[in-house]
């Protein structure tokens, strides 16, 4: 970890504000893209960064640099915050529809790595709420589908079921995309 945030993290949990306002600065565009990953639309994800902001803060003092970096924690935190504020507003739900799942192709990842951030965050943004959860935990946050059905509190092939049904969705809109 850089000395200056360091130095910016340790002002911050002694209460200085122009510190925690640094701190946000230097973090509120990866958190916002992380907020409009996950939300529906420009309102919800402003309203999943303030959750998401008060828990940064609020659990500073739970950050150890031997663990990670600052960037990591505070993302954890973020999602955390992001799908605590789904199941209190009763935006997160997942559906189990194994049938369909062994109907889905499992096709190759890379299909999505030729867009743009900002194109891929709109494509998500259009998915049914328990597609586009799985999909961040799964592709983007890194998470294994053991830890994403410990979170949300489904099964391993609930989530594996939500995360094909997002990739097919996300390539059926792609390939309209390309051929208009």
């Amino acid at each position: 970890m850089r000395a200056k945030e360091r130095e910016l993290i340790k002002k911050c949990l002694k209460g200085h504000q122009s510190a925690q306002r640094a701190l946000y600065l230097n973090y509120r565009v990866k958190w916002y893209m992380v907020c409009l990953r996950y939300a529906h639309c420009k309102p919800d994800a402003d309203d999943m960064l303030q959750e998401g902001l008060i828990s940064i803060f609020r659990d500073l003092k739970q950050f150890d640099v031997r663990k990670g970096s600052f960037g990591a924690w505070s993302n954890r935190v973020l999602v955390n915050a992001i799908l605590q504020y789904l199941r209190k507003w009763k935006k997160l739900k997942l559906n189990d529809d194994f049938q369909e799942m062994s109907q889905i192709l499992i096709e190759d990842e890379d299909v999505f790595s030729t867009m743009s951030a900002k194109e891929l965050t709109l494509l998500i943004q259009q998915l049914p709420t328990g597609y586009r959860i799985v999909f961040n935990l799964y592709v983007i946050e890194g998470y294994k589908h053991r830890e994403i059905a410990e979170l949300l509190n489904i099964s391993e092939n609930t989530s594996k079921t939500q995360l094909l049904k997002a990739k097919k969705m996300l390539r059926v809109r792609l390939e309209n995309i390309l051929q208009s």
